[in-house]
């Protein structure tokens, strides 16, 4: 069984389409990797499945997307669906508030009131993001005095701090030097054994180390979709090898 699914996916912003009939499963416990070029669908399929696109005026969503066989868009509260799938960005966006407040935010928000629990659950989310030993002494100071690469530790525990089931990660270490994009790395793959993490990213050697599976896009299409290793030695697709190859993109 499919921990998430979109079968038939199409989406339109206006009337350019940039979603062309897409199916594809994503397995529970495991990283899947959307990759390919520039304005080639993987962005906006991952929005689909937290209903970002909600946001955006004029789209046009067909097909089904579904988490644990439920059906994202007419079975579920779309503030029950953004607690069980969690979303981290290409950029860092901690608030202006403390490192404990910003991890505490989204506990508070679903109204938790307890403060031991909170204590604990902010605790137990930073050391999920590997950062509980860098801040556990300054948990009073800005986030914003913390590094790119912990803000965006500090961002991912804040996504994880109200027990998501799914992590969408758009891009999280394009922005961030070599050696916090390995920290970020390490992080993806310890999580993964209590998260279904989907990342899209620009990067092959990112996306051959970090995932389980790995889905190639291009022009709206899923061209193909396999183990991540046998995208990386044997694609069956052209169009699959010559992108991973570095021959366009």
């Amino acid at each position: 069984m499919y921990k998430l699914e979109a079968k038939n996916a199409n989406l339109w912003y206006g009337k350019k389409q940039a979603l062309k009939d897409i199916s594809i499963g994503v397995e529970a416990n495991s990283v899947t990797a959307f990759i390919g070029p520039s304005g080639c669908g993987k962005s906006t399929l991952l929005r689909c499945f937290n209903r970002m696109n909600d946001l955006i005026e004029d789209t046009t969503i067909k097909g089904e997307f579904l988490l644990d066989k439920e059906n994202i868009y007419t079975d579920m509260d779309i503030y029950e669906l953004r607690k069980r799938i969690g979303m981290v960005f290409q950029k860092p966006n901690p608030f202006p508030k403390s490192i404990f407040d910003n991890v505490a935010y989204g506990l508070r928000i679903i109204g938790e009131k307890n403060k031991t629990v909170i204590k604990d659950k902010v605790e137990l989310s930073l050391k999920h993001s590997a950062l509980w030993d860098e801040v556990s002494g300054i948990l009073n100071k800005s986030a914003l005095s913390l590094s790119g690469g912990q803000q965006q530790r500090l961002c991912i525990a804040r996504t994880l701090a109200i027990d998501p089931t799914v992590v969408l990660m758009d891009e999280p270490a394009s922005a961030l030097d070599p050696i916090s994009s390995a920290k970020i790395e390490d992080l993806i793959y310890e999580l993964k054994k209590e998260f279904t993490i989907v990342i899209v990213t620009h990067n092959m050697q990112q996306a051959a180390r970090v995932s389980n599976k790995t889905a190639f896009f291009y022009l709206g299409e899923l061209i193909e979709f396999d183990d991540t290793k046998k995208m990386f030695t044997n694609p069956q697709n052209e169009r699959t090898q010559n992108y991973v190859t570095g021959r366009f993109g």
